[in-house]
């Protein structure tokens, strides 16, 4: 992902690239090589190549900051209330067992706010609000040790072994060595 947290920038760290645009486009004016821009603000020349396109064709205003690249799904209240529910609990939604998953949030979300969201942007909306995918912190009771030693034994060794017998052989085709 590009951002740490999933979401875009905040609204100071937007400021602050709107107010090296900005200083491009005073330093534009002035009749300043890309390359002095480039290396003074620290970016690339690429992309002083794009500001300054964008000066020529609307002036300043066309390098002040659009707002956020995209609105999120849910109202910080809507979120609030999700976070309710999700507290709740997977069986008081009518889930089986007490495991929230992408699906499970996504169906909450679709009863709750009557939206339909794709997986990725639930996932996208829970990491934004600082929540994480969990691993169980032990291994399930119902664990059959000796069934798993058994398999590691037996079949492991089947699945992990190499297709083809080691040793010299022919790339012809007709040739018996070959197979």
């Amino acid at each position: 992902m590009r951002y740490a947290q999933g979401g875009g920038l905040t609204a100071e760290r937007r400021a602050f690239r709107e107010q090296v645009r900005l200083e491009a486009g005073v330093r534009f004016e002035a009749g300043e090589k890309t390359s002095a821009i480039a290396r003074d603000l620290r970016v690339s020349g690429r992309s002083v190549e794009r500001w300054r396109r964008a000066w020529r064709e609307g002036g300043a205003d066309a390098l002040r900051s659009a707002g956020p690249a995209s609105l999120p799904k849910l109202s910080e209240v809507q979120f609030a209330e999700l976070e309710k529910e999700l507290g709740k609990g997977p069986a008081a939604h009518g889930f089986e067992d007490q495991r929230w998953t992408l699906v499970r949030v996504q169906a909450v979300i679709g009863r709750r706010f009557r939206m339909r969201l794709s997986i990725a942007t639930v996932w996208r909306l829970l990491k934004r609000h600082g929540w994480s995918w969990q691993a169980p912190a032990r291994r399930a009771l119902e664990r059959d040790e000796h069934a798993v030693e058994l398999w590691k034994q037996e079949v492991w060794p089947r699945i992990k072994a190499p297709r083809r017998r080691s040793g010299p052989g022919s790339s012809s085709r007709t040739r018996q060595d070959s197979r």
